[in-house]
């Protein structure tokens, strides 16, 4: 039987680092207020000449060189992204033409923003686990900070800049054990970001409902570690790791607690990135990957929610 696994992971981050003492400057806020209610610090913010293309090549670049493969060698590219770079052709395919593969498939993922890379991640696996393909790129990028409103507060401190990137390859043991996702358009309303009118519609900005999202965010992902847990026949306790979409710090907490889990369990880069969307997944995968926390052989809990409302998971052993 053919299972996939995690090969290589890779990151990219913007140089410009926007601090809360930077938008206390820039609107009604404070240090103390955006910690407390998010535990964010900063997060990083993309120059003029980049885009989720440029951030997509360089964190997929470093993913690629982590697993030990070759640009020619990768099957599929997926990325998930609610800020492409153009309408279409898409981020992908864009990104194909830099790595000089034309010929497999490429493509975008807009599913629900911040669970995107949950959804793409999932539609690997079953290629790789049909034998359609051997390997895939999967990759979150995202430039939040060109869709938001600079002068809300209850957004604007949120969000960050950056891309993740995972290289999935077809194992002969099992590395991803299961994905599991769900979507519930009837909370369409809770977090969007509409298309603007005329002739050539630019996004707006983010919309967010902070309270119902929260209680949303926290009742269905409980829910969806019983899921996985249970398919899987797991306990709580065989969970070595949560990695967690980045969105709010007690959101995190919360979930962290539902698993047993001790914080020093769980990737966190929300305190340095903010809320990077559908690339915080991957991006904390890394971070924990490549300074040694995350070891081969352990087991991981991957978790997104976001607008839609869409959600899902992969228990994963690395």
């Amino acid at each position: 039987m053919t299972y996939s696994k995690i090969l290589g992971t890779g990151s990219y981050l913007p140089k410009k680092i926007l601090t809360n003492f930077d938008l206390e400057k820039m609107v009604e806020t404070t240090n103390a207020w955006i910690v407390e209610r998010t535990g964010i610090h900063e997060r990083h913010v993309a120059a003029d000449n980049e885009n989720a293309v440029t951030m997509a090549e360089q964190a997929g670049r470093i993913a690629l060189e982590a697993a030990g493969i070759k640009p020619a060698d990768v099957g599929m590219i997926i990325v998930s992204s609610t800020t492409p770079h153009m309408v279409f052709p898409s981020t992908a395919c864009l990104l194909q033409e830099k790595y000089k593969i034309a010929g497999c498939p490429a493509f975008d993922l807009n599913a629900s923003a911040c669970a995107g890379f949950m959804y793409a991640f999932s539609i690997a696996d079953q290629y790789i686990r049909t034998g359609a393909i051997k390997n895939a790129l999967v990759i979150g990028s995202e430039v939040m900070s060109r869709v938001i409103d600079w002068e809300d507060r209850s957004t604007c401190v949120l969000f960050g800049d950056g891309a993740g990137a995972v290289v999935l390859g077809a194992s002969d043991t099992p590395g991803i054990l299961s994905t599991h996702l769900h979507a519930d358009g009837t909370h369409k309303d809770v977090l969007y970001l509409p298309l603007g009118s005329g002739k050539s519609p630019n996004l707006e900005t983010v919309k967010m409902m902070g309270n119902q999202l929260f209680k949303l965010a926290v009742n269905t992902l409980g829910d969806l570690f019983d899921e996985t847990l249970a398919v899987n026949g797991m306990q709580k306790s065989d969970i070595d790791w949560l990695v967690p979409h980045q969105a709010n710090m007690r959101i995190i907490d919360a979930m962290a607690k539902k698993l047993n889990l001790p914080m020093e369990r769980v990737a966190i880069t929300l305190d340095k990135q903010g809320n990077t969307s559908s690339a915080s997944i991957p991006l904390a995968l890394d971070q924990a990957v490549r300074d040694g926390r995350i070891q081969r052989g352990q087991i991981l809990m991957m978790e997104g929610f976001g607008g839609g409302l869409a959600w899902g998971s992969a228990l994963v052993k690395y």
